[in-house]
């Protein structure tokens, strides 16, 4: 694909998920030139410690830990995230991105407080610092509440894994993707991946369409 080919593909992309992608690329390329300062400005802290301001509930789903976090979110975001903007319209997709990635914040947050808690409790004070001083980013719980969006919307639709090589329907890749991050959430396996915040994306999403489901306003505003 030549160049015009690239920029008319990507202009073919709905305008919510094209100026996701382009937010989320141009805040990539300035938190890179600029340093640590965007992180602990605009990252995600846990509600106890004194870097936390709420507007990060928000700002985190723009921030990203380096060009393949960013590129595999805004991959999935520009595969799925189409395919429901162009069915749903921009304004719903654009409140559905926002509420599973805010709820995915608050889900995570609740989990590292009660971490904070319980560590606190057992006397390891060093450990619930590090806790609250650790800085979460990235959209991925919204990626997720539009992975669990599509899913049910078209649950039967084949999709092509490239790993493993397989082919499944979107069902099932949502169940197997959501019980992996349940199991490496509770089992503290994944390194520091927020896997109670992608649960609350999908969980804020299921519940979300459910409700637009028995409101009859699964399709309409």
């Amino acid at each position: 694909m030549n160049g015009t080919g690239w920029r008319n593909y990507f202009y073919s992309i709905p305008p919510v998920t094209r100026n996701l992608i382009v937010i989320n690329t141009i805040v990539l390329i300035f938190t890179a030139l600029t340093g640590d300062k965007m992180y602990e400005l605009f990252s995600l802290f846990a509600f106890s410690s004194p870097m936390y301001k709420p507007y990060q509930l928000v700002t985190h789903m723009f921030m990203h830990g380096g060009f393949w976090h960013l590129f595999f979110n805004m991959y999935t975001l520009m595969i799925f995230g189409t395919t429901l903007e162009r069915t749903w319209g921009s304004k719903k997709f654009l409140l559905f991105y926002f509420v599973t990635g805010i709820g995915a914040a608050l889900c995570h947050n609740l989990v590292v407080q009660w971490q904070i808690k319980s560590l606190l409790a057992a006397g390891k004070t060093a450990a619930a610092q590090t806790a609250m001083m650790t800085p979460t980013v990235g959209a991925s719980g919204a990626i997720y509440g539009v992975l669990l969006g599509f899913g049910m919307l078209w649950p039967n639709t084949e999709l092509q894994l490239i790993f493993p090589p397989i082919r499944l329907t979107a069902k099932w890749f949502v169940i197997i993707f959501g019980i992996i991050e349940l199991f490496t959430g509770l089992t503290g396996m994944g390194g520091n991946v927020a896997h109670f915040a992608h649960l609350g994306g999908m969980l804020f999403a299921l519940v979300l369409i459910l409700y637009w489901k028995k409101r009859g306003k699964m399709y309409s505003d």
